[in-house]
């Protein structure tokens, strides 16, 4: 048997259309769109389908929209199968929202409560910095620990607020924080060797200290929530480390919020896990082509249609 690890996508791979396919060729994907339009008493499926980019964009709408496609897949391919997700993967994890999506896929949150969720965090995000000039860069060309070391210039300075959203891969890290600060910190970075600096089309800046508010929200919104223990590893993006206990995973979700989402850590700690095969469940391909730029020997690749899931299904499902 293969050992495979499944990863859930974040904002940044949603697309209009997106899905689609599978809501027509697959009664199991229909049904998954047909109980977050019921869970959040808005049909999201149709912007999802038809709307326009901007709307899709929102990041209350990406959020429980992205986790949507990826759990549509993981139904089919267990109805396909024959078997639960939990049965043929080792290991789960997402990047950012796409945590949420990786505890859905092992029945440690349901479909419906998920989807609550993720509206909830995608609300409390965009409302936590109204009124407030902010921006989020993609930094390419630099190493983590570069731009860790050119931050520490910048600790005393009055009213600058730039901090690392993401460690992507090798050469890309995210940055969020006020425009004035990253605007500031950019041209440093230029000068000490970025290749460029790409803004972010996102309604927010996360995965900063300016997102605290909003981890205050989903502190509420977690107590109530009933969180099932992992039945199968899962990574978490705040230590890039296993964690299994209901309580504790509640805590890094609350954390994950405002704090690094330590993607490439992540993948490093997976690929050490005695795994083959990381697959990514979703929209397109982003984190796919993040982790080929790892120095990693594991075997990427991504299922996104009914394409991919014939083709993963004829070449690995009698090894499952």
């Amino acid at each position: 048997m293969k050992k495979i690890a499944f990863i859930f996508p974040g904002q940044g791979s949603q697309i209009v259309g997106m899905g689609l396919e599978l809501y027509k060729n697959h009664p199991k994907a229909k049904e998954v769109f047909n109980v977050v339009d019921e869970a959040l008493n808005q049909k999201l499926s149709k912007i999802i389908f038809h709307g326009d980019e901007e709307q899709l964009k929102l990041t209350s709408n990406t959020q429980p929209a992205l986790m949507t496609v990826s759990m549509a897949i993981v139904k089919i391919l267990e109805n396909e199968l024959g078997k639960k997700l939990t049965d043929f993967t080792e290991i789960v994890l997402g990047h950012s929202l796409g945590e949420y999506t990786s505890l859905c896929s092992i029945d440690s949150l349901d479909i419906s409560t998920t989807a609550k969720l993720l509206r909830i965090r995608g609300d409390s995000m965009q409302n936590s910095v109204k009124n407030i000039d902010t921006r989020m860069v993609a930094v390419i060309g630099l190493e983590i620990e570069i731009v860790e070391e050119l931050l520490k210039d910048f600790a005393e300075e009055k009213d600058f607020l730039c901090e690392i959203a993401n460690d992507n891969c090798p050469g890309q890290i995210i940055l969020s924080g006020l425009k004035k600060s990253i605007d500031k910190f950019s041209e440093k970075l230029r000068s000490s060797g970025a290749r460029s600096i790409i803004d972010l089309q996102v309604s927010a800046p996360f995965h900063c200290s300016l997102m605290k508010p909003a981890a205050d929200v989903m502190s509420k919104s977690l107590e109530g929530i009933s969180i099932k223990r992992p039945i199968i590893r899962f990574v978490n993006n705040v230590s890039a480390e296993f964690i299994d206990e209901p309580s504790e995973i509640k805590e890094k979700l609350i954390e994950q919020v405002y704090k690094r989402v330590r993607w490439r850590e992540s993948i490093i700690k997976v690929s050490k896990s005695e795994i083959d095969k990381i697959i990514e469940i979703g929209s397109g391909k982003v984190l796919t082509g993040l982790n080929r730029r790892m120095q990693i020997n594991q075997d990427f690749f991504n299922i996104s249609n009914i394409s991919d899931i014939e083709n993963f299904i004829k070449l690995h499902g009698e090894n499952l």
